[in-house]
């Protein structure tokens, strides 16, 4: 498994709306946590190691969970984000685990991405020397009720190319659900259910490291000057900086790549659509609706029902 590309889970969130462990959130079908069904379709689909970015507040007991309850097979390394600087300074966190040299995925722990979106990304990192990726889900396949959020959505060149994302919030759908109406004061208000999104499911080459690095030091340069926090879509926008507690600004993978397709700067990154679900966690209210999902994925052969299948 060395040489296949690895995944670094984003797991550093405190969720304090949530009002709990997101990652560790009891779903699967015998009650498996979102982040063993994030790891587990990821191994299956084609990943190796797997590098979990951790709290020190919540991190303890995600890593207790892991080594208790995951095969000895999957290779983990566990890196720490002490201060919650935005998905930037996260994924740079997992720097030291992964090297610089070696192809990745970044994936949100509490959003459970489906085996064939992930074998999608594993096979272009796999195969592809000089791309990165997003994976587009279609939007309808993002929201599991009908609570309002925050979506990425992925404007697409003819070659298949991200040439921007634009966050649009409070979007709720209505009727039969394959309409959507977004309560942001941005046009168009109404928003087709096969409008590609981004879950914040990126597959990157080496070549991203210098442009993250960059990044970081500017937003720590301008004291603020871009980024916000993102919902599970993984959208960005540029408006608070640093939090009283003089945490600093928060620097935002979306907006970065967004910025790096924006001014050609960087290497292309290519959107590769899925059919498959996301199922994400973002409020308490989500997990009935999400376990009751994954319950029909087993019923319909579209999941093991057991998780791990073939590794000891």
């Amino acid at each position: 498994m060395a040489t296949a590309p690895a995944l670094v889970v984003l797991a550093a969130g405190l969720a304090r709306r949530y009002g709990g462990c997101k990652p560790l959130a009891p779903v699967g079908p015998a009650g498996e946590a979102v982040i063993d069904l994030v790891v587990s379709d990821a191994v299956e689909a084609g990943f190796g190691d797997v590098v979990l970015v951790l709290h020190p507040e919540t991190g303890p007991a995600i890593r207790y969970h892991v080594e208790q309850c995951w095969p000895r097979s999957v290779a983990v390394a566990f890196a720490e984000q002490a201060v919650p600087r935005g998905t930037v300074d996260a994924v740079l966190a997992a720097g030291a685990a992964l090297g610089d040299r070696r192809p990745f995925a970044v994936a949100n722990a509490d959003d459970v991405y489906g085996q064939g979106a992930m074998a999608l990304v594993a096979r272009h990192l796999d195969q592809d020397h000089d791309e990165h990726a997003l994976i587009g889900y279609h939007l309808r396949s993002t929201v599991v009720s009908d609570a309002p959020v925050t979506r990425a959505a992925c404007a697409v060149d003819a070659s298949g190319h991200l040439t921007g994302l634009t966050e649009r919030r409070q979007v709720a759908r209505h009727g039969d659900g394959e309409a959507f109406t977004a309560l942001d004061g941005t046009l168009p208000d109404k928003l087709d259910g096969d409008v590609l999104v981004s879950v914040n499911l990126w597959g990157f080459q080496p070549a991203i490291w210098p442009v993250l690095h960059a990044a970081l030091a500017s937003g720590a340069q301008a004291g603020g000057g871009s980024t916000v926090p993102t919902g599970s879509a993984g959208a960005a926008t540029r408006a608070r900086g640093g939090d009283p507690g003089d945490r600093g600004p928060e620097v935002l993978l979306p907006e970065v790549v967004g910025d790096m397709v924006a001014t050609r700067t960087g290497r292309r990154v290519r959107v590769l659509p899925t059919a498959d679900r996301c199922l994400g966690v973002t409020h308490a209210d989500d997990l009935p609706l999400v376990a009751a999902a994954l319950d029909r994925q087993v019923a319909t052969g579209a999941r093991p029902a057991r998780l791990w299948e073939g590794l000891r």
